[in-house]
């Protein structure tokens, strides 16, 4: 079979463009290394909705940032994921940050960013008294928000395959050849697929994947920048209703301090360029250094919050800060999503409404007239009133069995979140979905009931469950 697109790549920009696509009538196909969605840059960032005024005018960057950050907020009701509209603040603290916090205001303002100011002292400390009393200057962007990448990325992919597109996992490409009009992609495994457009989402691997239709180097060249975290208990939820970047240098958009839409403080991120594409290890030096720059901004930051620190990979071009969206100049049907970094998340509901309907264009496809737009997600009693719980409890008596006693998840949460496709397979994939070991302890009392359930409802031997797939076994195998 040749199917109509083939999507690489089941991250935010793939199960995004997925979901788009399944708005018309064509066979369709997301292909992924890993074992599930979310699974790579997609999982490990600030979670930030960005206003729109960092962005420089012009790029596509400024126009799909603006673009997206107003349709997450549609697309959330939608589809069910969560968002906090709870506004932004650049600080600066001398004299010498004012004209940068001018130069963004007037960015956001011809970028289209809406209600924008410059606030003084008094005012920010008004808005948010933990900020340290050095502060000088703000630029406040009130429609700056909050999302949840993972879980937005999951109810993505789980919309799309309501609506027919298709996911391989755990196939990882290792050759495409591009013969007349399609392509064929080869897998690890030895199984192939062929497609007539395909579309490049592969993150930090995009340009491996370009170079194996080409035979030779992209004219791209992707860094894995990466930046570490710290998050702090939820204990500490109240330091700061808002999203409080320091003013931004070329590296980034500099340390943050911002709540999570699941009531964390998140601080980070650093920015440093690798050669290692899997490099996701934290470093002594790395954490200090975000935590010594978060205090300028709160310097009342508590370390005895701290429940776990990470590290995430940025897709960054070397010959481009812009993103790169088209259809390949020289590869006939070969569509490139590339270099998307930081504003990536808020854009890619943007990118993907804008690829969908040039790929719709190209194969001259039909309209899906059973496109279905919601998903609903699971329920999570944590959220639930007492009299919410009681009926679903009566109506699945496992919602009534805690698993997860930190962030208060029921076995029903974890079955349904196994049951689902794409479905949880690991670990990792429960707590993307659930929460499930995201709390205080961090695992540390929940993890033996949850491979009980996996193994139970996977039909696998509890020696076979694994912490994020590969060979990621908890379980010594004897």
């Amino acid at each position: 079979m040749v199917h109509d697109i083939i999507i690489i790549g089941a991250g935010i920009v793939g199960c995004s463009l997925a979901r788009e696509l399944s708005r018309y009538k064509a066979s369709l196909l997301v292909v992924e290394k890993e074992n599930d969605v979310s699974t790579g840059t997609s999982k490990a960032n600030s979670g930030i909705c960005h206003a729109g005024f960092d962005a420089k005018e012009g790029t596509k960057k400024a126009k799909f940032n603006v673009e997206g950050n107003r349709l997450i907020k549609e697309l959330a009701k939608e589809l069910d994921f969560p968002v906090k509209e709870n506004g932004a603040l650049v600080l600066g603290f001398d004299e010498e940050s004012l004209p940068k916090l001018q130069e963004l205001y007037q960015r956001g303002i011809k970028n289209g960013v809406p209600n924008l100011k410059i606030l003084k002292k008094e005012e920010i400390l008004s808005l948010e008294p933990t900020i340290n009393p050095d502060v000088k200057y703000a630029l406040y962007a009130p429609t700056s928000a909050i999302v949840s990448p993972y879980e937005m990325t999951i109810a993505y992919a789980e919309n799309a395959a309501k609506n027919g597109v298709n996911f391989l996992f755990e196939k990882e490409v290792t050759k495409i050849d591009h013969i007349a009009d399609h392509f064929v992609l080869y897998f690890a495994d030895g199984s192939q697929v062929e497609g007539k457009v395909l579309v490049n989402c592969a993150g930090i691997y995009a340009d491996k994947i370009h170079s194996f239709i080409t035979n030779k180097e992209a004219p791209y060249h992707i860094v894995p920048r990466k930046g570490e975290y710290v998050l702090l208990d939820k204990t500490y939820g109240d330091l700061t209703k808002h999203t409080l970047f320091q003013t931004p240098t070329k590296m980034g958009k500099g340390i943050l301090v911002t709540p999570t839409t699941h009531n964390n403080i998140l601080v980070g991120p650093n920015a440093h360029d690798l050669e290692d594409k899997e490099d996701l290890n934290t470093t002594i030096e790395g954490l200090d250094e975000v935590w010594k720059k978060a205090l300028l901004t709160i310097p009342t930051l508590p370390k005895r919050g701290i429940i776990t620190q990470f590290a995430g990979l940025r897709a960054h071009a070397l010959e481009t800060d812009d993103f790169i969206v088209g259809f390949d100049q020289d590869v006939i049907g070969l569509y490139e999503i590339a270099a998307i970094e930081s504003p990536g998340l808020t854009s890619a509901p943007a990118i993907a409404v804008h690829a969908a309907k040039e790929i719709a264009s190209y194969l001259k496809l039909e309209d899906n007239k059973n496109f279905d737009p919601t998903r609903k997600d699971i329920p999570h009693i944590a959220h639930l009133s007492n009299e919410e719980r009681e009926k679903l409890i009566e109506e699945n008596p496992l919602y009534g069995h805690v698993i997860c006693r930190c962030e208060v998840v029921s076995e029903g949460e974890i079955v349904e979140a196994i049951h689902r496709f794409p479905g949880a397979k690991d670990l990792d994939g429960i707590k993307r979905r659930t929460r499930s070991g995201m709390g205080r302890c961090q695992m540390g009392f929940c993890t033996p009931k949850v491979m009980e359930i996996l193994s139970r409802e996977l039909h696998k031997d509890i020696t076979d469950i694994t912490k994020k797939g590969h060979d990621s076994y908890l379980a010594e195998k004897r």
